[in-house]
C-alpha cells in the first residue's frame, strides 16, 4: 500500500522530474513513520474488507443500503472500513456503537487511523498515475497534471508523516 503506488507516481509523466527527490523522500520517511506504527500496535486481528468503504460506494435503494465497488477488497484491520466512512468523531463514535452490537472492536485498532489515511493518499496518486492512460483519466482528474497538485500532495505526505511520528 505504499511502495506499489510510490512506484507507479515515480515512473508517471504527471510527477514532474523535478520533483521526483522530494516524492520519494516523503514517500520513503512515511512508510518508515507507517511501519513503526504497525510494529508498535503489533499484531491485529484481519477480517474480509470492503477496503474502499467511503460514502460514495454505498448505494442507497428503497430496500436500503447496498455496498458497491469491491475492487479494492481484502483483509485487514476492521478500523479500515469504519475510518472511511466516518467523517468526525461524533460519526466515528456511532459506527462503533453500531459495529459493536455485531462484532467485538479492538480500539487499539484506532491508533492506525493516521497511517490508514496516509496509505489511502498514496494510493490514490499512485492509481492516478498508473491509469493516466486511459482517457478518462485525464478528464476526471485534470489536476493530476498540474505541478502543484504534486506539490501539495508531497506537503500533504510530511504532514501525515509529522502526525505518525
Amino acid at each position: 500500500m505504499v511502495q506499489q503506488p510510490m512506484r507507479a507516481a515515480l515512473a508517471s509523466s504527471l510527477l514532474p522530474a523535478s520533483l521526483q527527490p522530494n516524492y520519494r523522500a516523503a514517500g520513503t520517511r512515511l512508510d518508515a513513520a507507517i511501519a513503526a506504527r504497525m510494529q508498535a500496535l503489533g499484531p491485529l486481528r484481519q477480517l474480509r474488507l470492503h477496503g474502499d468503504c467511503h460514502p460514495g460506494n454505498v448505494l442507497w435503494t428503497d430496500a436500503g443500503p447496498h455496498f458497491v465497488d469491491f475492487d479494492d477488497a481484502r483483509s485487514g484491520p476492521a478500523v479500515q472500513d469504519l475510518w472511511m466512512l466516518a467523517n468526525d468523531e461524533r460519526a466515528m463514535q456511532a459506527l462503533l456503537e453500531g459495529y459493536q452490537q455485531f462484532r467485538d472492536f479492538d480500539h487499539t485498532e484506532l491508533a492506525l487511523i493516521p497511517a490508514l489515511r496516509a496509505m489511502r493518499q498514496l494510493h490514490y496518486a499512485g492509481w492516478i498515475a498508473a491509469r493516466w492512460h486511459d482517457p478518462a483519466f485525464p478528464a476526471a482528474f485534470p489536476f493530476a497534471a498540474e505541478a502543484r497538485w504534486w506539490e501539495q500532495h508531497i506537503a500533504d505526505l510530511h504532514e501525515l508523516t509529522d502526525e505518525l511520528e
